[in-house]
């Protein structure tokens, strides 16, 4: 039994609408890539003090999280500044290109503010590609901010980070 060209024609197009509009919701959204591998103490740091809030953050609705496992080989099509040397390492990533990167795990005050100014790279749009009212001032510092205690903390964390990165063949 033969089918109708328009039958033909019509699942034809059908499909292709239904791929272009699937491809266009990818390539408008935002996604930040957690380059990771097994074994990582910072990673698991990570994993700790921020997984399990960052997607109930605002930030974390806007721009969701896709783990990405380099032991695997499961590196996205992105256009990159680079290539990834450190884990873990966070990569903002709209329209299939970088837009800018947080390398390594400084601690829960430093990742936030350096978040917070990589989201700033970012065209604001709310709801239907409206315009998202600007932030105040109090709430767009308010993930930099951080006591002195914590500062002190995240500091020497990344210190050790860093150190452990040099020490590594």
């Amino acid at each position: 039994m033969s089918q109708s060209p328009v039958s033909r024609w019509g699942g034809r197009a059908l499909g292709a609408l239904c791929a272009v509009v699937m491809l266009a919701g990818v390539a408008e959204a935002a996604e930040l890539l957690m380059y990771r591998r097994a074994g990582c103490p910072w990673c698991a740091a990570w994993d700790r003090d921020i997984g399990p809030i960052y997607p109930k953050t605002a930030i974390g609705r806007r721009i969701p999280l896709r783990n990405v496992d380099l032991d695997r080989g499961e590196a996205p099509a992105i256009h990159s500044r680079g290539p990834i040397r450190y884990t873990p390492t966070f990569v903002l990533v709209e329209n299939g290109r970088e837009v800018g990167r947080i390398e390594g795990y400084p601690g829960e005050a430093f990742f936030w503010g350096l978040l917070e100014q990589l989201a700033e790279k970012l065209p604001a749009a709310g709801p239907k590609g409206s315009q998202a009212p600007a932030p105040t001032q109090a709430t767009a510092q308010a993930p930099a901010q951080a006591t002195a205690q914590a500062t002190a903390q995240a500091t020497a964390q990344a210190a050790a980070h860093v150190a452990t990165l040099e020490s590594t063949p």
